[in-house]
């Protein structure tokens, strides 16, 4: 691949290109154009996909914990309290203390990134768990499913609401997060902030990967919220 992982981002001199480059203007829409491929597409897969890859491993964590703790009360706390420890610590020393163990590595980023979404999660989807009625499940139980059907038929569709909401508040939290990664490895939109800012504050460079980063929050968050709605019809029936 070329661009940040074959070269590094195009680094802009200010003594070459066209007049708003040299000048270090607000934006200049050439520059984005000219390093769109080279410096800011691929820091933007870069950052979907440590966002996705976080946001998936922590939301597998995070429900099997949940499941445990909806069955066996004595899971929640020790869970809990570990997910919750995590996420006090900022993000900055928590990529510190990985350091020596994983090094300078996309595996130390990933496992960060995974750490802060675990008390969302686990948190929205034991709320929504335990959100469905007793008499639902009563009526279930009578009907002779098991647990595990029960589980997947009445509990985890009357608790999509709360997990949705839990996935969304992680996954746009994550790709915010996702940018200090750049501290540990040259990769996401993080890493042209980053240069940008060290080379004496271009400004075209920093405004183009931040909106970047800024879209992609908001994309993530209204492709949940549709498949909230396409996969919880009955909410809006019921709200009508």
């Amino acid at each position: 691949m070329s661009g940040i992982l074959a070269g590094g981002p195009v680094i802009p001199n200010f003594g070459t290109g066209s007049h708003c480059v040299t000048h270090n203007d607000l934006f200049c829409a050439d520059w984005v154009r000219d390093n769109w491929h080279g410096v800011l597409e691929p820091a933007l897969v870069q950052h979907i996909e440590l966002s996705a890859k976080a946001v998936a491993i922590g939301f597998a964590i995070a429900f099997v914990a949940a499941v445990a703790a909806r069955r066996a009360r004595l899971v929640e706390t020790p869970f809990r309290l570990f997910s919750a420890f995590v996420y006090t610590i900022p993000s900055l020393a928590l990529f510190q203390l990985l350091i020596p163990i994983t090094g300078l590595t996309d595996t130390t980023v990933e496992i960060a990134l995974v750490g802060y979404t675990l008390l969302i999660l686990f948190r929205n989807i034991l709320a929504g768990l335990r959100s469905v009625p007793e008499d639902v499940l009563e009526s279930a139980r009578g009907m002779g499913l098991t647990a595990t059907q029960i589980l997947w038929r009445i509990e985890l569709p009357l608790a999509l609401p709360s997990i949705v909401a839990g996935v969304r508040i992680a996954t746009v939290s994550t790709i915010s997060l996702a940018t200090i990664a750049a501290f540990v490895r040259p990769i996401g939109l993080g890493y042209p902030i980053f240069i940008a800012i060290g080379d004496d504050i271009f400004k075209t460079e920093l405004i183009a990967a931040g909106v970047l980063a800024v879209a992609l929050a908001l994309v993530s968050d209204v492709v949940l919220v549709l498949v909230q709605r396409l996969l919880t019809p009955w909410v809006r029936a019921r709200a009508a």
